[in-house]
């Protein structure tokens, strides 16, 4: 028999290790991803800065630029025009070769030259450009890039688009932010008029050039920016590994305890099976499911006795050797044992070659079927002791075991007797003392059982009643019934008869019978009392 609670808690066991084992598979999991984001949601942070950072600096450096051009241009360079214009020519000049002249300033175009180098020379990741598809005749041309004569094509077409144009090269961002030079008054009036001028139709708000600034920003310069939330997460990333390390420590500890639950569950296993060879499977499992405590308690039920003995086991034991004997009798109450089992019974215990089982505790049917499961369990084994007995001849011994068997039903004192150290789960009454009389007064191989029985039983039962017998404690005279046969089917014509005595072995279950052997049978009956006619004594012919 196996032990349910020691299996069902070696399977809880397992099972909360391997939830706590995925568990701790998806925490894992989790976490390392939470760690492997972080870089990626830097970097993706740390890039959206710097792109925001170089195209606030860019714009602002242009629009800066700009606001200088546009101011000298119109405050000095025009003023100085518009002198000439009255007729002041000898006022200051107005030349790109201004170094060369004395008190000469320069154009807006070369201060804007002039000053991207200013700027470069201060911040060497900046780059300034001022650049023209139309230089003025003694000027170098300027080399524009594919992305510059794009962006001067695309300005002369709409003047108000600020053009720009990041790239990535390593761990650095390089912007270009590109913007018109828009031709104003005093610009149209100096080049319509300059002998060096590469056109004489400039109008204002054309687009002369354009005006460039490039800014080199290395990732790292950016990193800085986050350093608390670096430091938080390079925290978080202690702790979870930390968390991770412990959690595994934690798994490798709860690994090794299952293995000694595991082992401890297999040794209680063990010890419960061999303990349930002594208690009847009804009282184990009460027991180690904890429906019943073992404590020395005792409760009045109404039962269904059953009591068996073998007749004339001391004569049997005198005819066979003590290890055939051992044999068939362990063999005889296994088998009574299991059939007691299948019908419900409990087996409280066996008493030398006698054996002992009740109905009605610790689960109960009612008492009329607690009863009935009790004959019919008795017919059975009258039956299987048929088949045992045949087998035991043919193996040779020549007269086995005939068993008698009494059955009674009423009220039982049912529990634990004993002590707190010692204790058996049986019963006790004067009910279960009539039923071991009504054994010893059945003829062999027969069933008797008493009227509180048969009381209950009477609509599957063919039975007769015996003279009444009076017994110790009891006061009324009991009347025994001896059990002919069980009555099958609604119509009560099938019926079971069971008769085994020194010398006769017959069991007869109508139900059973096949109606082609049913001829058989009667033959057999018909030869068989044919075969007692001729051996009768002499004094018993007519």
């Amino acid at each position: 028999m196996a032990d349910p609670q020691g299996a069902t808690t070696a399977r809880t066991a397992e099972n909360s290790a391997s939830a706590a084992r995925r568990s701790g598979y998806w925490l894992i999991a989790v976490v390392l991803a939470m760690l492997a984001g972080l870089p990626l949601a830097v970097w993706l942070d740390i890039s959206d800065l710097s792109e925001s950072a170089l195209r606030r600096q860019a714009r602002d450096m242009s629009s800066l630029v700009t606001s200088i051009r546009s101011y000298y241009s119109a405050n000095v360079v025009g003023r100085v025009l518009a002198a000439h214009q009255a007729g002041d020519v000898s006022g200051t000049v107005v030349s790109h070769n201004y170094a060369n002249i004395p008190g000469a300033i320069p154009l807006p175009a070369t201060l804007s030259l002039e000053l991207g180098d200013v700027i470069k020379e201060q911040q060497a990741n900046i780059t300034y450009r001022f650049l023209s598809d139309l230089p003025f005749k003694n000027r170098a041309p300027h080399d524009l890039d594919n992305f510059e004569t794009a962006s001067l094509a695309s300005l002369r077409a709409n003047s108000s688009q600020t053009l720009t144009d990041l790239t990535r090269v390593g761990f650095t961002d390089t912007l270009r932010l590109i913007t018109p030079v828009i031709m104003g008054q005093a610009c149209v009036a100096c080049h319509n008029t300059h002998p060096e001028s590469p056109k004489r139709d400039w109008k204002v708000g054309d687009v002369r050039g354009i005006q460039e600034v490039i800014i080199r920003q290395p990732y790292a310069s950016n990193v800085l920016a986050f350093k608390y939330l670096l430091c938080y997460f390079f925290f978080v990333a202690i702790i979870g590994i930390s968390f991770i390390f412990l959690q595994r420590q934690q798994t490798r500890v709860i690994h090794s305890a299952n293995r000694d639950l595991e082992a401890a569950n297999e040794f209680l296993a063990s010890v419960s099976l061999k303990i349930s060879r002594y208690l009847s499977p009804q009282i184990y499992k009460s027991i180690f499911s904890g429906q019943k405590d073992v404590v020395v308690h005792t409760e009045r039920k109404r039962l269904t006795i059953f009591f068996s003995d073998i007749k004339d086991f001391t004569a049997t034991t005198e005819r066979l050797q003590p290890e055939a004997l051992t044999e068939m009798l362990n063999e005889y109450l296994t088998e009574m044992s299991t059939i007691a089992l299948k019908h419900g019974g409990t087996v409280d215990k066996f008493i030398g070659d006698a054996m002992l089982v009740f109905f009605g505790d610790p689960e109960t049917k009612g008492a009329e079927e607690d009863a009935k499961a009790c004959l019919r369990m008795a017919v059975d084994m009258q039956r299987r002791l048929g088949e045992l007995k045949e087998r035991w001849r043919r193996n040779g011994t020549e007269e086995p075991f005939v068993v008698r068997m009494g059955i009674n039903s009423g009220y039982c004192n049912v529990g634990n007797f004993g002590s707190s150290d010692r204790m058996d789960y049986t019963i006790i009454g004067a009910e279960a003392n009539l039923a071991a009389r009504l054994q010893s007064i059945a003829q062999g191989g027969e069933i008797v059982v008493s009227y509180e029985t048969y009381a209950l039983v009477k609509d599957i039962v063919d039975a007769h009643p015996l003279p009444p017998i009076t017994m110790k404690g009891i006061q009324r005279e009991i009347v025994p019934y001896a059990v002919d046969g069980l009555m099958l089917g609604a119509d009560h014509k099938s019926r079971v008869l069971s008769e085994h005595l020194a010398g006769l072995d017959l069991h007869l279950d109508t139900a059973r019978l096949e109606p082609a052997d049913r001829a058989r049978v009667v033959a057999t009956l018909k030869e068989a009392i044919a075969a007692l006619d001729e051996t009768k004594p002499e004094k018993a012919r007519p």
